[in-house]
C-alpha cells in the first residue's frame, strides 16, 4: 500500500482513510547476504539496487470491490509458486497501519509491503531460488501484474562517480 495522508497512532477503523492506493510489490531477498552471520539481517538482503520493484500502477481502494479480499500470487517462468487471498494474510492492511503508526508517523508516499501467501521459495521442499534469466511475475486481482527478469550483479556503480 502507499500512504496518502499523514497518520500517527491511527486506529484500525480509520486506517483505510490514510491509504492513497494499492500497488504490487515484489519483495525480493538475496538469501546469502540476508542470513549470513551470527544474527541474520533480513532488511540487508532486500536492499540491493533493483530489489523491491513496485507497480504497475496505483489503484485506489474505491476501485476495488473489497480491498481486504484480493487474489494474490506469483509465478517463476510461468509456474505458479504462490497463490492466495489477502484476507488470509497474517496482518490486514488496517492492522498494519495501526501497528506501524503506533511506533512511527506514516507519511504520504510511504510504501508498506504487506506480506505474501504461503510458498516462499526458501521454505519449499526442496527450496527454490531465483536464477539469472528467471522471470518473476506477481499479480493482484484488480491491480494487475508486474514482471521482472532476474539478473546477476548490479548495473549501478559501487562507488560514487
Amino acid at each position: 500500500m502507499v500512504i496518502g495522508r499523514r497518520g500517527h497512532r491511527v486506529s484500525e477503523a480509520d486506517a483505510w482513510a490514510h491509504v492513497a492506493g494499492l500497488a504490487i510489490g515484489q519483495d525480493v531477498s538475496e538469501r546469502t547476504r540476508q542470513l549470513v552471520g551470527p544474527a541474520p539481517q533480513f532488511s540487508l538482503g532486500k536492499s540491493f539496487p533493483g530489489f523491491g520493484p513496485v507497480g504497475p500502477w496505483l489503484v485506489t481502494a474505491d476501485d476495488l470491490a473489497d480491498p481486504d479480499d484480493l487474489g494474490i500470487g506469483c509465478s517463476i517462468n510461468g509456474e505458479v509458486m504462490q497463490h492466495g487471498r489477502t484476507r488470509d494474510m497474517i496482518f490486514s492492511v488496517s492492522s498494519l497501519i495501526a501497528r506501524l503508526s503506533d511506533v512511527t508517523p506514516l507519511l504520504p508516499g510511504d510504501v508498506i509491503f504487506t506480506g505474501t501467501p504461503a510458498g516462499v521459495g526458501g521454505a519449499r521442499k526442496p527450496p527454490v531460488f531465483l536464477e539469472p534469466g528467471d522471470v518473476l511475475s506477481t499479480w493482484v486481482d484488480g491491480i494487475g501484474t508486474i514482471t521482472s527478469t532476474c539478473r546477476i550483479g548490479t548495473p549501478y556503480p559501487t562507488q560514487p562517480a
